[in-house]
């Protein structure tokens, strides 16, 4: 069944992202809401979308509306997240889900009370190495995972004259604290460091200890350009290693024998390292960021399906988790 659904915010990462991602699944674009209204009409004729609005309640009143999209700021999440629930609409958003983790609890309560989904956009989760690498980790094949480490960057242009972390935080930090535990389990504690060499230029290390028993370190900051490739991450096993590369490129370390000296040496199936990179010259529409594999998830879920789609409780796990990062850095 196609699902009809409202969209509300049509700047730059909705058009170029999540819209051209989501229509290739089974929906109908029924209704677009957008303040500026020359970034509204761009969005409709891109889309093939007549019903235009810069009113939220009108795009809600929609007749035949199935579900609401949104990628707004955190404070919008919160207040149209909620005003969506209460008409009885399911919801997808982007990341963060709020500006604050109480007011993610405000969203899950409403979920709940609504008897609606509420999906959120960690789609960190479905980009294609960190994919692969978690399907690794499930298999069974690597084993227990003792340790992570990576970083993940960005540069601080949004800061100039006026240096406030919250928007880096919100915006690029939250994802790592989802997916962390995606890949490994439950964080038990959380400790960091930081090196802040000038306002606006940061640097910290994120400590993590598991559920499961592993530890973990990500560095984070506003000190690298992005320009650059600006992710990583390596899973620690017992003589195996996963590395992703800026989420694209993955590496699985096994336990191989020394060959030099080996006349008969050879690649072995079972043992050898695998490696894996997209082929960017097929000509395909492939998307290996993960947004069209995130909303191949939230799609049927927002139709009331059982999916693995990241939801808000997740998110509140993953706010809460951000506060706390706050408070052991106090930024």
């Amino acid at each position: 069944m196609t699902l009809n659904i409202g969209w509300i915010g049509c700047g730059i990462h909705a058009t170029q992202m999540l819209l051209p991602q989501l229509v290739r699944h089974d929906v109908k674009l029924v209704a677009l809401c957008d303040i500026d209204g020359a970034r509204l009409a761009d969005a409709g004729r891109q889309f093939g979308v007549s019903n235009l609005t810069d009113d939220v309640d009108t795009l809600l009143s929609t007749p035949g509306i199935d579900a609401v999209g949104m990628a707004v700021g955190p404070d919008q999440h919160l207040a149209f997240g909620k005003k969506a629930l209460e008409r009885g609409l399911g919801v997808f958003m982007e990341k963060p889900p709020s500006g604050t983790a109480a007011g993610a609890r405000e969203l899950l309560a409403a979920s709940e009370k609504a008897r609606k989904p509420l999906l959120v956009g960690f789609m960190k989760r479905y980009s294609v190495g960190n994919k692969m690498a978690a399907n690794i980790v499930r298999s069974g094949r690597f084993g227990d995972v003792l340790g992570l480490t990576g970083y993940y960057m960005t540069a601080p242009g949004y800061f100039v004259g006026n240096v406030d972390y919250t928007g880096f935080f919100l915006h690029h930090c939250v994802h790592y604290m989802d997916l962390v535990s995606f890949l490994v389990s439950p964080v038990k504690t959380i400790s960091a460091r930081k090196v802040e060499k000038v306002p606006g230029r940061v640097l910290f290390h994120v400590g993590f200890e598991f559920e499961c028993g592993a530890i973990g370190n990500i560095a984070m900051g506003t000190i690298q350009s992005r320009g650059t490739p600006v992710e990583r991450i390596e899973l620690m096993g017992d003589h195996q290693r996963i590395e992703v590369e800026d989420v694209i490129e993955i590496r699985w370390h096994r336990n191989p024998p020394f060959k030099v000296a080996d006349p008969n040496a050879t690649l072995a199936d079972d043992v050898d390292s695998l490696t894996w990179k997209p082929n960017f010259t097929a000509a395909a529409n492939e998307d290996p960021k993960g947004y069209h594999a995130l909303l191949a998830d939230v799609v049927p879920a927002l139709a009331g399906a059982e999916t693995a789609a990241p939801t808000i409780a997740d998110g509140v796990v993953a706010m809460e988790r951000l506060e706390t990062l706050r408070r052991e850095l106090a930024l």
